[in-house]
């Protein structure tokens, strides 16, 4: 876990399988009530969302946050789009960035930080089919050699 990060609730473990991950961001969530307490409950799915720039605004669209059990007429829509708090900075470099053929914003983890919900933002350009064979190869190369090293050592 890098440094300055809380409790992991939810990650996108895929993302690494169908992206290069160039660069990293944190970013905030906004919220509505109950959200913040399914979160810390982890009920979270963060598989199928992605993030999207809207007239100046980072969106996150379609991420699953499961309804709180006791939160009664109050509660929220699971899979709406939340507002993401980014610097304008950071706003303004990804919008240069993301209007490149290629890449996109993939949401790589959420975690807790200082009380705040944070997801981590990464930029990443898609992966050919060659590419993931070529990366499951070398796991399963990597995988092979630590288990002949490790008989050895038996």
């Amino acid at each position: 876990m890098p440094k300055g990060q809380g409790k992991t609730i939810a990650q996108n473990k895929k993302a690494n399988h169908d992206y290069f991950i160039e660069d990293t961001y944190e970013a905030g969530i906004v919220l509505q009530g109950t959200e913040i307490k399914s979160i810390r409950a982890g009920r979270v799915n963060i598989k199928d969302s992605h993030a999207r720039i809207v007239k100046g605004e980072v969106q996150l669209i379609n991420l699953h946050i499961a309804e709180y059990e006791q939160g009664n007429r109050f509660n929220h829509d699971p899979t709406r789009t939340r507002k993401l708090l980014l610097h304008r900075k950071q706003i303004d470099k990804l919008v240069g960035l993301i209007q490149q053929q290629g890449y996109a914003l993939v949401p790589l983890k959420i975690y807790i930080k200082n009380g705040y919900a944070k997801v981590l933002l990464g930029l990443g350009k898609g992966k050919k089919k060659y590419d993931k064979r070529e990366d499951l190869k070398r796991k399963q190369m990597k995988r092979d050699a630590d288990r002949a090293i490790k008989e050895q050592v038996r």
